[in-house]
Parts: structure tokens; C-alpha cells; sequence
């Protein structure tokens, strides 16, 4: 067990804490994962108090009756787990050491059932004869018979994980069936069965019938003949507490999916068991549901028991509700909006046929044969080598994209798609090369991108960028549909997204009004999702590097969608951090250790983030931002404000400004600057960005100084050029660029060429 020293019973109490939030009853009390994940990341951030967690109810048993359960908020159980100073210290350590033992109890429990196939939990529910009538004495014959019969089910099980049995005695007779569900393994259903034999007698001493049933297994025996007849008494009703949206809907979508499984369970050969799923007229909501009948029915029996287990739910109080287990001895259903079914397992394949006895070995070669075959063999080895040279230097029109999660469009559609890349289509000019606006055959709108010959930003991005986007797929990230490679052409294909992009709004001073509050808090928000989704939820963790406003599209909705991972670098899921020697970005949204030392981790795409997020809410760029006759920084002219208390400056004019909005707006700017601090530790996660966003109760630690940009002496129209040398930390001053690549008063790091 733990010693319970003081820095230890903290933490675990914090950890029980966490624990009772996420299990409270209101579905909206409970916290987000991405709030969850920062709470047992961050120590210091203060918990809510937690309300009571939903139960539940175990009544007494009719056998005539349907037993139903329910998570049940009015349960006699005491509900308040924690009052403010009502315990003293020890007794709140007593019920945590309490709470530990009963986990590590639980724990055990299931390594014993996987692994030592020792005992089960308690019945979920049983059933034994309530008469007299049924009672058997101690000792008597049919007592030594059906501890005999019972006590060897469980070997006895097929491999489907079925067994019945019949005796007849002189008086009575003996009747067992035993089953575990479909997706159970073998090995797993016979030790749960074997337990289940003796569990059953305990539960239901001296009686000559009895029922039980546990979620992965069922176990019933009777004095009358119980094999092949269809029982549907006593029934057992579990159900989910919360309501379908539109339980009339969700019902139908259920009906019509356990409709389905009944045909198919009953036809199901020994198994008489049938899964399946469906999506749900319910936007995002899939219906995963299972049904079984016990293996001695016959497949009209099996259909009728199910029947009259559905014939139930119209009038049941768990119509509508988003899960259900129906129980009954010859048959059972289950749906819910999860999954919470394996798929079959597999039969043992037959064992292997011995291997042949040994052949006499040959005489050994003669020496000449030998020479022979080690010189083809060296020389086959090197020709590898020069093929596997020759496909590294290849490799950028390798496998990898060939194998990307996209389709491949011929050259000849593109061009007709864009009218030969006119210039009336035309949508712009990034650092991957221009964008045109094409329509497909099928009369599909895209976005195409062309690489430029001309571009520093070629072979490697493209690559790149056809990698990682053919691997995202988010709400808030641009969609690539396709690539094309042809020769020297190397294009990619997006979905077409009407709106453009952010910076076309914002800094423009009459659409800028149609980005009110409402839409310019959708747009902070969804971009800081998408910036949250590609460090931590996708597949790859992947830093973007160059977020930007440029490099925000808007939807027919405005809705934002990051563009533009042509420059992202790639990490497996243990790396946090890495260093180039090749800076590409934006000069003013760069954080200060990437643009001076070449250091990045996901903290550079926060400092970004912070950047973008201080543009949408004042309206004025980076690197123009007006104080009265002299032009600062955003940065500088943000911090400047924030510590004289007039960070309202910074608020977009066009807005209309009451005191609620001016508190959420200044909430923003706080999270901004945040963002934008110039130690690399301080800077919140997106993780954190997304919490402090959807939490207004949450309380803001005080920002420190951001890093300065002193930049009056540079124009926006030329490109910063540095390089680092892997000899030295000191950067060296490159020569400008040959072409100048820059977006809108942007100068995007786009070439290195050497003096």
C-alpha cells in the first residue's frame, strides 16, 4: 500500500478530485478532456467544487417482475463526498486510503480474471426459486448431483462458448444452459463460468432453480426441462439516465437497427449473436447495438424472444434514453452510443503438421563455387546500394505520396480545371508559390497551388505538405483533396473555401465591419482548436510554424480553417522541441528563440498565436500599429497599454462596446499576452488556450513582458534573411534574397543565399 506522507495524500486527494468532477450527474458540470489533461498537468490551478455523481439503485428481486435500474440522483446513499471543513484531516486521509484499497482490490480482480481465472464480481442480476416447493435438503441426492452437473460446465463449454445439459432423476430433473456473450474469449468465458458454478450456489443455497447473470455471461439451472424452450421472465432493465435529443428519432434509428441484428442473430449458427452499428439522424451520434439468444432455440424461438423483449420498450420508462441492457434468460439486447463490443475472436487454427524428417546433408561445393557465388553475391550487394542511393536522391517523388491518403489528379485536368492557370483565376501568392481557383469535371470548386521554379520553397515543402494534410482531418484545418505530379509540375489540390483569407477582412476598413465580436471570438476560437488538434490530438504532433491571418481561410460561414503546412516540421509523439538551421516563417509572428536561434517547439505556434489573436481583436497589424504621431510595434504597443490600464485601446473601434463586451475582450488580451511572453516556459499550451477560451470562470495568471520587435528601420517589402551555422550559436547576416516573396506588408522568410 502507499505510505501516506503529506506531499502524497495531496496529490491523491487532488486525483479523487479531478475523479468526482468528471463523474458528476449534470452532463454539463463535467469538465473536458482538454480541461481534465490540464488539471492533472497543472497543480496549481484551483478545482471547482464537485457536485454528486449519479447512482445506481439495486431493489429487491421479483422473478414476475421486470427489474429496472437506473442511474438515480435521489438515491438514499449519501451524496455529499465533500463539505468544506466537516472532516478533519485524518478522517478525509481514512476515506482516501479507504477509496485505495477498494481500486487496488479492483485491480487485482481483473488481472485475476484475465490471468488467474480466480473470482468474479457479485451477479449484476439473479434470480433463485422464491417457494419452498423447490428446496432441496442438504445431502440429498439431487444436492450431490448438481454440484456434479454444475462443476463440470465449464469444461465442458464449445468453442462458441456454449454448453447445455439435461439429467433425469427419479423425481426431478436437472437442466442447465450456460452461455458468455459473442465477443468473448474462450479461455476467459470458461474461467468466468467456472466461477459463476459456484457463485450461483452460494447466492441461491438449497434451491432447485436459479438464474444469474453477469455482463459477459449468463449461467441458469432448473429442475424442469429449460433447453429449448424460450423464457423471457424474470427481465432485467438497465438504462442510461440521460435523454436522446429526439427520443422519437433515436428510437426509430434503434428499432431499425435491432430489427436487423434479430434476423441475423437468429440465423447466427451456434452463436445465435449479431453486432453492429449505424449513424444516427442525430448529427455525430452512432447507435452500437448487440443482440444474443441462447444456442438451444431454434431460429423462429430466438426471433420470438427478441420480439417480445422489443414490444416492451415503446411503454418502458427508458424509451429515449442513450443506452439500455435488456436481460432475459433465453435472449438479451444492448444499445448505446459508444462501443462496447470486441470483435469475434478468432478459432485456434489447426495445430501444424510435423515437419519433414531431415534429407542427408550434401557433399560441400568445390572452391571454385564458392569464389563464384561470393563474388555475385558482393556484386549484387552493391547494385543494391547504388539502387537505394539513387531512390534517397529520388525519394521526393517516392512511395511516400503515392501512398498519402489523397488522390492523384493528371496535369491535364488541373490545367483545364484553372483555364491554364489564368491569371483571371488567380486567388494569390504565398511562399509555396501561387493559388489559383479551378472547377472540376464534376463541377467541384478547389483551391489549386502551383510550385514556383523560381521558389525557395519547393521539392521538400510540397512533400511535406502532401504528407501531414493527407493525415489531418479537422473541422478547423483546410481539406486537401488531391495532388498532381507531373514532371516539373508539382501541384496540390484544397477544397475551395469562399470567404479567403482572415487578413483580407481585417485589415481591410470596410469588410472589416463585418467581422463583429461574435465572429472574431468563433474565429480566435477555431483557430486555437485546430493550432490544439495538430500538437496534440492528431496522429502526428506537427508544428505549424508559420500561422499567420494570411494563412487563416474563412468559409461561406467564417468559420477558419488553417492553411498552409508547407513549412510545418514534423515529430513523432515523444518530441516536443528541435532546432534548424534553416529559418521559414513570418517576419512580427515569429516567436523570439525561432527567429534568433532557430529554436522551435509548440510553444513558437502559441507566441504566434498570441500575435494573430491581438491583430483579430484590435484590427491593425503587427507591424504597423499607430500610438498617437510615432508607429509601434503590436507587441510593444500592447504591453505599453496593459501596464498603464489602458489596454481598452487596443479594441477595434468598430465595435460597439458595452461593459460585457469590453470584459470578454479584455479577457482575450490577456490570453494574448500570455501567449506572447517571452519565456518560452511561461507561455501557456494550447491545451491551456483552450481552457482559459470556453472558461470564464477560470482565473488568469499575470503575464510577463513580451519579446520586442525594434524593426523601423526595415521594410515590410523585403524578405529577413538569416542562416545558422551548425559550427556556431551565433546567427550570421545572409545577403537579401534574390526575389522578393512577401503577402500584404509580410516578409515571409522564403530563401537563404549566402554573401
Amino acid at each position: 500500500m502507499f505510505r501516506g506522507s503529506s506531499g502524497l495524500v495531496r496529490d491523491i486527494m487532488r486525483y479523487i478530485h479531478i475523479a468526482l468532477l468528471c463523474v458528476q450527474e449534470n452532463i454539463g458540470d463535467r469538465p473536458t478532456m482538454a480541461a481534465v489533461d490540464l488539471m492533472l498537468s497543472s497543480l496549481s490551478l484551483s478545482l471547482p467544487v464537485p457536485s454528486g455523481p449519479a447512482y445506481y439503485t439495486h431493489n429487491d428481486i421479483n422473478p414476475e417482475i421486470s427489474l429496472i435500474k437506473e442511474y438515480n440522483s435521489r438515491s438514499s446513499e449519501p451524496r455529499e463526498l465533500a463539505k468544506n471543513n466537516s472532516s478533519s484531516r485524518n478522517e478525509i486521509v481514512k476515506r482516501a486510503m479507504s477509496f485505495l484499497k477498494w481500486l487496488v482490490l479492483v485491480m487485482f480482480q481483473f488481472y485475476y480474471i484475465f490471468h488467474l481465472s480466480i473470482a468474479q464480481p457479485e451477479f449484476e442480476f439473479h434470480v433463485c426459486a422464491d417457494s419452498n416447493i423447490t428446496e432441496f435438503s442438504p445431502n440429498s441426492a439431487y444436492d450431490t448431483n448438481l454440484n456434479t452437473t454444475l462443476s463440470s460446465v465449464s469444461r465442458n463449454m464449445d468453442s462458441f462458448g456454449f454448453y447445455n445439459t439435461s439429467i433425469a432423476l427419479n423425481s426431478d430433473t436437472i437442466s442447465v444452459i450456460a452461455q458468455c456473450r459473442g465477443d468473448v474469449q474462450l479461455q476467459v468465458c470458461r474461467d468466468c463460468i467456472n466461477n459463476a458454478t459456484r457463485k450461483i450456489l452460494d447466492v441461491c443455497p438449497y434451491k432447485k432453480s436459479a438464474f444469474g447473470y453477469y455482463e459477459s455471461y449468463q449461467l441458469r439451472y432448473s429442475n424442469e426441462s429449460i433447453i429449448g424452450t424460450v423464457s423471457t421472465y424474470p427481465q432485467s432493465i438497465l438504462y442510461n439516465r440521460a435523454n436522446a435529443s429526439n427520443p422519437d428519432d433515436f428510437m426509430e434509428d434503434v428499432r431499425t437497427l435491432l430489427e436487423s441484428l434479430r434476423s441475423e442473430a437468429s440465423r447466427g449458427g451456434k452463436r445465435k449473436y449479431a453486432t453492429n452499428s449505424t449513424e444516427g439522424r442525430l448529427v455525430f451520434q452512432t447507435i452500437y447495438a448487440l443482440v444474443q439468444c441462447t444456442a438451444d432455440l431454434s431460429a423462429e424461438s430466438c426471433i420470438n424472444c427478441l420480439r417480445t423483449g422489443y414490444q416492451t420498450l415503446p411503454n418502458c420508462e427508458c424509451y429515449g434514453k442513450i443506452g439500455l441492457r435488456f436481460r432475459m434468460p433465453s435472449c438479451k439486447f444492448q444499445y448505446e452510443t459508444s462501443s462496447f463490443f470486441d470483435q469475434l475472436p478468432t478459432e485456434a487454427p489447426p495445430p501444424l503438421s510435423p515437419p519433414p524428417l531431415p534429407s542427408p546433408l550434401p557433399p560441400p561445393p568445390p572452391p571454385s563455387v564458392v569464389i563464384l557465388v561470393v563474388c555475385i553475391s558482393l556484386i549484387m550487394i552493391m547494385r543494391r546500394r547504388r539502387r537505394k542511393l539513387v531512390k534517397n536522391i529520388q525519394s521526393i517523388h517516392g512511395d511516400d505520396i503515392s501512398t498519402a491518403e489523397s488522390f492523384q489528379y493528371d496535369f491535364s485536368t488541373i490545367r483545364a480545371a484553372t483555364d491554364n492557370f489564368s491569371s483571371a483565376n488567380k486567388l494569390g501568392q504565398g511562399g509555396f508559390g501561387p493559388v489559383y481557383k479551378g472547377k472540376l469535371p464534376n463541377s467541384q470548386e478547389v483551391a489549386v497551388k502551383r510550385l514556383s521554379a523560381d521558389s525557395g520553397q519547393g521539392d521538400l515543402e510540397f512533400k511535406n505538405e502532401v504528407m501531414l494534410v493527407a493525415r489531418l482531418q479537422h473541422r478547423n484545418l483546410v481539406r486537401l483533396l488531391g495532388f498532381c505530379l507531373d514532371g516539373t509540375e508539382r501541384l496540390l489540390v484544397y477544397e475551395f473555401v469562399p470567404n479567403a483569407s482572415l487578413d483580407q477582412f481585417l485589415f481591410d476598413p470596410v469588410k472589416r465591419r463585418q467581422l463583429d465580436w461574435e465572429r472574431r471570438s468563433k474565429i480566435i476560437g477555431g483557430v486555437a482548436k485546430g493550432i490544439l488538434y495538430l500538437h496534440e490530438d492528431s496522429r502526428l504532433r506537427i508544428i505549424h510554424r508559420d500561422l499567420k491571418a494570411s494563412n487563416v481561410l474563412l468559409d461561406e460561414e467564417m468559420n477558419p480553417k488553417i492553411a498552409d503546412f508547407g513549412m510545418a516540421r514534423l515529430f513523432t509523439l515523444d518530441e516536443t522541441q528541435g532546432n534548424t538551421s534553416r529559418i521559414v516563417g513570418t517576419y512580427g509572428y515569429m516567436a523570439p528563440e525561432y527567429a534568433m536561434h532557430g529554436q522551435f517547439s509548440v510553444k513558437s505556434d502559441v507566441f504566434s498565436f498570441g500575435v494573430l489573436v491581438l491583430e483579430i481583436l484590435s484590427g491593425q497589424k503587427n507591424t504597423c500599429s499607430r500610438n498617437g504621431e510615432s508607429v509601434d510595434d503590436l507587441l510593444s504597443y500592447a504591453w505599453t497599454n496593459w501596464q498603464e490600464g489602458t489596454a481598452a485601446n487596443l479594441i477595434d473601434p468598430i465595435f460597439r462596446v458595452s461593459s460585457g463586451l469590453v470584459r470578454d475582450i479584455m479577457r482575450y488580451i490577456h490570453i494574448a499576452l500570455l501567449c506572447v511572453q517571452e519565456n518560452i516556459g511561461d507561455r501557456p499550451t494550447m491545451a491551456a488556450v483552450v481552457l482559459m477560451l470556453s472558461s470564464l470562470s477560470l482565473s488568469l495568471p499575470v503575464p510577463s513582458g513580451p519579446a520586442y520587435y525594434t524593426h523601423n528601420d526595415i521594410s515590410p517589402e523585403i524578405s529577413l534573411i538569416k542562416e545558422y551555422n551548425s559550427r556556431s550559436s551565433e546567427p550570421r547576416e545572409l545577403a537579401k534574397s534574390k526575389s522578393i516573396s512577401s503577402s500584404r506588408n509580410e516578409a515571409s522568410i522564403t530563401e537563404l543565399y549566402p554573401r
